[in-house]
C-alpha cells in the first residue's frame, strides 16, 4: 500500500490536527466554580497594568519571577541529587555556593527595582500562587 492509497501526508496532518484540537479543548467550568445567581462575579486578584510609567518595573518583575521560578526548580533538583548521593562533596559545596550567590543576586535585583521576593510570587487565582511559600 502506498502513501496515496492510505491518505498520504494530508491525511496524517488532518489526524494530527484533530488530536491537537482534542488535546487543547477547554473543559467547561464545574458547577461549583460558577457564581450563583445574584452572587457577584469573581475577578482575578491582579490585572495587567498597561501604565507607561510602570512598564519597565512590570517587565523586570515578570523576568525576575521567571528567573526565581527556575532558580527554585534548580535548587530542588540539586537537593534531590544530593539526597541521591550523585554528587561528590566538592560538587555539593560548589553547587551550594552557586545557589547561594544566585539567591543573593536575585535579592539585589529585587531591591534595585523596589521589589521584594514576595512580589515575585504571582497569584494564579484558583490555582494558588506560582511559587511555593518561602521557608
Amino acid at each position: 500500500m502506498t502513501a496515496e492509497e492510505t491518505g498520504g501526508p494530508a491525511r496524517r496532518i488532518e489526524e494530527v490536527a484533530d488530536a491537537a484540537a482534542r488535546a487543547f479543548r477547554l473543559l467547561p467550568a464545574a458547577p461549583r466554580d460558577l457564581p450563583s445567581p445574584g452572587e457577584p462575579r469573581r475577578t482575578p486578584a491582579h490585572r495587567i497594568s498597561a501604565d507607561p510609567d510602570t512598564v519597565e518595573r512590570d517587565l523586570i518583575k515578570l523576568v525576575l519571577t521567571l528567573v526565581e521560578l527556575l532558580r527554585q526548580l534548580m535548587e530542588r533538583q540539586a537537593l534531590h541529587r544530593v539526597d541521591q548521593g550523585d554528587l561528590t562533596e566538592a560538587q555539593e559545596e560548589r553547587l551550594g555556593a552557586t545557589l547561594l550567590v544566585l539567591h543573593e543576586r536575585m535579592s539585589d535585583l529585587c531591591g534595585q527595582y523596589g521589589l521584594s521576593m514576595a512580589d515575585l510570587n504571582l497569584d494564579l487565582g484558583p490555582l494558588g500562587t506560582l511559587l511555593p511559600p518561602s521557608d
